[in-house]
């Protein structure tokens, strides 16, 4: 007798997130202690002192005392942090070309609906985004109006 093969998710998109895609690579960030209490506080934890931070390729495992003495310990994701903000943005002002834009305008959209992005966060990166594209679109008429 066979076994019924694993069921698999065929809704979702395998390895299309920003890690997954290799396009930001946080599991080589150097974490800081202050880093990782102040995003921490930012999602409501009340953190005393940080005790271990475990950096894996998809989430982070932080171990920390909180402000009665209990020592806690659960994995995050990367984009609690300020610095994936920024890596992201870094991401879409080195877009050369429309082509490069649409794939990782792909891949944002894919993080939007599938990870937890706080408002303020995914409208300035979308707003980027957008302003981004305007930038490209604009270089790209100069450059087929130049050789015409």
């Amino acid at each position: 007798m066979f076994r019924k093969p694993r069921k698999i998710n065929q809704y979702r998109r395998k390895g299309k997130n920003l890690i997954a895609t290799n396009k930001i690579k946080p599991e080589h960030w150097n974490i800081s202690d202050a880093e990782t209490k102040k995003a921490l506080k930012v999602k409501g934890y009340d953190v005393k002192q940080i005790k271990k931070i475990h950096l894996l390729k998809h989430q982070v495992c932080i171990s920390y005392w909180d402000t009665k003495g209990n020592i806690c310990s659960s994995f995050f994701s990367y984009r609690i942090f300020a610095r994936w903000q920024k890596e992201v943005e870094k991401l879409i002002y080195t877009c050369q070309t429309l082509k490069e834009w649409v794939k990782l305008n792909y891949v944002m959209k894919y993080e939007f609906a599938y990870y937890h992005y706080p408002n303020e966060i995914e409208d300035a990166l979308d707003t980027i985004l957008e302003n981004h594209l305007c930038l490209l679109k604009t270089t790209e008429q100069q450059v087929i109006l130049q050789y015409l």
